[in-house]
């Protein structure tokens, strides 16, 4: 082999060992986000909690969460909360404790509770909704457990939105969520977006890190979507909230959802700027919207 081609040809090779190697980093770290602490707890608004303990329903993790009993007269309905990637119980960005404080004085007990590789949880994969539907039927099994004759809601944030969606699909229990800026499925998302997360052409990054994910961690993309989720939850409400605003997840993707089933789901477009912000930007008005929608599926 003449040296010229043999020095091609190692060039080549390296040059592939090194996408490789920057695709399997990238994806490394994607589904391994550093943990984000817990800086306020339930005490801080004049709420009472109790701090508990429960399985996934996979049984490989422990998940850690508050569980808050709303005021007199009670609900029947207890309020799961689901936060998104990054985030923790707080939801810092949706101000959730402020929400589980207006949901407590209307007389919904609540749960909020970290998402594995979160907050207080154990775990050291986040897998974008496909493990933690398990972590989110677990919270629904302990609630199940503390009230057998209740109901559940569940309020989703991004990631939580999309998670809460599939976790419905397969739990009888859950009456209706309120679905606030999910992504429709996981793998367009992740085809169109990784370029804008890594900084990396999507050329050759993109296929390489969707094809090393899976064998890495365990995750399969294809099976976090929230569209063949929706069906299975119909005819069963879900009421979306999502920003026309939002450029980290489209509104595009809350349509995509809502339009299978136009008589059960709704969507409400917010026109904040930001994601999963159309809470702090609007309290009353949203609280006075989910309230409203919770109030029709515990009667």
């Amino acid at each position: 082999m003449a040296p010229i081609v043999i020095v091609i040809v190692s060039a080549v090779l390296a040059l592939c060992l090194l996408s490789i190697g920057i695709a399997a980093f990238v994806g490394w770290s994607l589904t391994h986000p550093q943990r984000s602490p817990l800086t306020e707890t339930p005490d801080h608004y004049g709420i009472a909690y109790e701090n508990v303990q429960f399985p996934s329903r996979r049984h490989d993790v422990s998940l850690q969460g508050w569980y808050l009993a709303g005021a007199e007269p009670r609900s029947r309905m207890t309020v799961v909360m689901a936060h998104g990637y990054r985030e923790n119980r707080l939801q810092s960005p949706s101000q959730a404790l402020p929400l589980a404080q207006f949901l407590v004085k209307q007389g919904y007990d609540v749960l909020m509770f970290d998402f594995r590789n979160s907050g207080n949880s154990e775990g050291n994969v986040t897998s974008v909704g496909y493990f933690e539907k398990s972590d989110l039927l677990g919270a629904m099994d302990w609630v199940k457990t503390k009230k057998p004759e209740g109901i559940i809601g569940i309020i989703g944030f991004s990631m939580g939105a999309t998670t809460a969606l599939m976790a419905a699909a397969e739990e009888p229990s859950v009456a209706g969520i309120v679905a606030d800026s999910p992504f429709s499925q996981l793998k367009p998302y992740l085809q169109e977006n990784l370029p804008v997360w890594s900084h990396l052409p999507n050329f050759p990054f993109t296929p390489l890190i969707l094809n090393i994910i899976p064998p890495l961690t365990g995750i399969d993309p294809e099976q976090v979507d929230a569209i063949k989720a929706a069906d299975a939850l119909y005819p069963r409400p879900a009421l979306f909230i999502h920003s026309v605003n939002d450029h980290s997840i489209p509104i595009s993707n809350s349509e995509a959802i809502a339009s299978r089933h136009p008589d059960k789901f709704e969507l409400w477009k917010t026109e904040n700027e930001g994601h999963v912000r159309s809470h702090p930007a609007a309290p009353e008005a949203y609280e006075t919207k989910v309230a409203d929608f919770l109030g029709k599926l515990s009667q």
